[in-house]
């Protein structure tokens, strides 16, 4: 287990490296994140490598006991990179250059990003090749983040053009048929005419802008791919790895296929940053962090741990005493293995001033110290249940083109993707029951339910494999806006909704229509659930149950007749359909009959009190946290305010 802080030695006077690697390792710490982003450190002139200064520091983290994860500094380029070759800076659209001065300001499809960066990642693997202190190789920083996933230079317009060249095998008249440009007139004679989707009247067509989503997609992909594959050429048993910003699923990149070209997946796990009136609530954080372990399906390092307030310009919320620890144990109940703090001290210039760290720039140890050191002490004693893997027999479902084609044509002005998840997650996490987030290409074995919200990309591969899992006795969870179009982002023709899962679900949608309320009509349950009535919104379908049980009917006069939520049993298999965006009280009734038809245990727990359990047959730990600002008692065990208590 690493247990660490994120050094950065390089912004300090270098007289100050003895004294606070002797504090870092004071608070319990045995490893340091460094160097990501120092590559004029390291070439301060072009092919002149000087890694001297990290050197010394790596000399001195070895005489006290300490390891390193080392980084490759590919995410902030050099001035004199930026001024030498200026096309490798990308472009906002309408053609504005980004200026030289943030970070992740180059673009992926610079030939001249990539010349540099193999040169600076040569050299430096090189260098410390055989270096017994280094654990792990992280290959940039948060890639994707901050709107560095999107440029639309000359560079990105003709690899784009290359990209369907090849993808349509030099056919323009098969790419003009797949998007059907003969409406609106936009048949191409070649492929050099085809624009990258910038503003324009109305929109671009929805096939072009899926394609360019894919493209955006695996530009990132293929440039961690190419760190990857350097570091490994050089050492062959180097750790690989990368730090995962937040809000994955809103990116143009698909980070499950980043994380398949690395062995460690890592987070930086930010509950609260500035701007924000208060801390996301325990179920989306306690999402993202099963949405990171799912990118490979294993257990994950938290590489940048919250301590104190955080924000670039906007000064953010201080977390409360004990809250930022808390967020650290829920971050290993939910399978992190190790875990680093950001930052050891608050800087003292630079864009990062106002993200406090362990200790602030007056350098004195207080409470957020202290913290950290109990954390540090007590966490590391249950290494052998926290390295176990996580099982859980639940799993919802995302797919990368179908978060994309909602990107394109949103439909509904309050439907968000990842809402719509976490509501179901809610409904899981409130009963202490895991959940797994996984991409829809990974196997659904071991599961018992699957959940499949708003994937409206249908696939014929994982047509076959949904309906083999429900024939093999699992359960399936389709939602509104769920198998609408094809591969190519086009509506199938002659084909009625839920396409292609018409025989498993038991029903046809007749129509649909998108609301923009949260609660727009009134639902009614029937069978057994014909007490229950609420609300729905967002978006809806008219569902004509063809032999499909009607769980529960829209109630409003115009659409009476319709189904709202479907079950069909399938041998021993079912399939719910559930035709528009539930309220939160019925959603959670609907899924606590879902969890009891299919045996799994739930956890009841005092509000705002998490409970997880962890191990193997060597060690297993049973975790109590308490997200509330209150003292509670469950289980019998009394929790004080943000408190978390492990039990054997």
């Amino acid at each position: 287990m690493w247990l660490g802080v994120d050094y950065y030695p390089e912004q300090w006077d270098i007289g100050m490296l003895e004294e606070d690697l002797d504090t870092i390792v004071e608070l319990g710490c045995n490893v340091i994140r460094i160097a990501e982003f120092s590559w004029h450190l390291m070439e301060k002139k072009e092919g002149e490598f000087d890694f001297s200064f990290f050197d010394n520091v790596i000399s001195k983290a070895k005489e006290k006991g300490l390891k390193v994860i080392m980084g490759t500094p590919t995410a902030t380029i050099p001035a004199w990179l930026a001024k030498k070759h200026p096309t490798i800076l990308s472009e906002f659209e309408g053609g504005k250059k980004r200026s030289f001065g943030g970070r992740h300001v180059f673009c992926f499809s610079s030939p001249h990003m990539y010349e540099y960066s193999e040169k600076i990642v040569k050299a430096l693997v090189e260098h410390y090749k055989g270096e017994e202190a280094i654990v792990a190789w992280q290959i940039d920083n948060e890639i994707g983040h901050e709107g560095s996933d999107v440029c639309f230079c000359e560079n990105c317009q003709r690899k784009f053009q290359n990209f369907l060249n090849v993808k349509f095998n030099g056919d323009i008249a098969k790419l003009n048929d797949t998007y059907g440009t003969t409406f609106w007139s936009q048949e191409y004679n070649s492929f050099d005419e085809i624009p990258t989707p910038m503003e324009t009247i109305t929109t671009h067509n929805p096939a072009l802008r899926l394609d360019w989503e894919r493209f955006r997609s695996k530009l990132i992909v293929d440039f961690i791919d190419f760190q990857a594959r350097l570091i490994k050429g050089i050492d062959k048993d180097a750790v690989v790895m990368h730090d995962f910003p937040g809000g994955g699923l809103t990116k143009h990149v698909d980070y499950s296929k980043v994380a398949k070209t690395i062995d460690q997946v890592a987070y930086n796990n930010y509950p609260v940053w500035g701007g924000q009136k208060e801390p996301l609530p325990p179920h989306e954080i306690a999402f993202g962090l099963d949405y990171i372990r799912g990118l490979k399906g294993k257990n994950f390092w938290i590489t940048e741990a919250i301590m104190g307030a955080q924000g670039h310009d906007v000064t953010g919320f201080l977390p409360r005493p004990n809250q930022a620890k808390m967020w650290s144990y829920q971050g290993m109940a939910h399978g992190c293995d190790s875990l680093m703090y950001f930052r050891y001290r608050g800087a003292t210039k630079g864009a990062e001033q106002f993200c406090y760290g362990i200790l602030d720039a007056d350098n004195i140890k207080r409470r957020r110290f202290y913290e950290v050191q109990t954390f540090f002490n007590d966490i590391s004693k249950y290494g052998e249940a926290l390295h176990a893997p996580v099982k859980n027999e639940v799993a919802i479902v995302y797919d990368y083109d179908s978060l994309a084609s909602f990107r394109i044509q949103r439909q509904s002005m309050l439907l968000d993707n990842q809402a719509e998840m976490q509501k179901f997650y809610k409904a899981f996490f409130d009963v202490n029951v895991g959940v797994d987030i996984i991409p829809e290409d990974r196997s659904f074995d071991g599961y018992k339910i699957i959940i499949l919200p708003q994937l409206i990309i249908t696939k014929k591969e994982m047509e076959d494999r949904v309906k083999a899992f429900v024939e093999n006795g699992g359960t399936v969870i389709l939602t509104y806006r769920c198998a609408v179009k094809d591969a190519d982002n086009n509506v199938p023709f002659g084909k009625t909704m839920p396409v292609n899962y018409n025989d498993i679900t038991g029903i046809n949608i007749v129509e649909t229509e998108s609301l923009q309320e949260l609660y727009a009509f009134p639902v009614i349950g029937r069978g057994e659930f014909e007490d229950v009535t609420g609300q729905g919104g967002i978006f809806r379908d008219m569902i004509e149950a063809e032999d499909a049980e009607t769980l529960f009917n829209y109630d409003d006069d115009f659409y009476k007749g319709y189904a709202a939520v479907t079950r069909k049993r399938n041998g021993k298999g079912s399939v719910y359909y559930i035709g528009c965006s539930l309220e939160e009280r019925i959603l959670a009734k609907l899924m606590d009959t879902v969890m009891k038809e299919n045996g799994i245990t739930q956890l009841y727990s005092e509000d705002g009190v998490e409970i997880v359990t962890r191990g193997n047959e060597k060690q297993k730990i049973k975790m109590y946290i308490n997200h509330n600002e209150r003292t509670v008692i469950t289980d019998g065990i009394e929790l004080l305010q943000f408190e978390c208590k492990i039990v054997e």
